[in-house]
């Protein structure tokens, strides 16, 4: 099953590694450190015209991607049930 997550753009619920709030986790010097490694190496998309709320980590075809987010990670986590 695919799931949108904006700009006309689906993920692979198989691929979904985790949905973050972007607000709770960049509190985290780890995830901070994370996001700026995965923009260096060209694997962040952003999917928002706006403020990101989430990201969204997937790994697929041994490539990771974060997909950077204008929903809520609620909002997201409801998407895949």
């Amino acid at each position: 099953m695919y799931i949108p997550i904006g700009s006309d753009m689906s993920v692979r619920d198989r691929s979904i590694i985790g949905i973050f709030d972007l607000d709770n986790t960049t509190y985290s010097k780890h995830t901070r450190a994370f996001l700026s490694r995965a923009e260096q190496n060209g694997e962040v998309i952003t999917v928002c015209d706006d403020l990101p709320k989430s990201f969204i980590l997937t790994e697929e075809y041994a490539m990771d991607r974060v997909y950077l987010c204008q929903f809520a990670s609620t909002a997201l986590e409801k998407r895949m049930k």
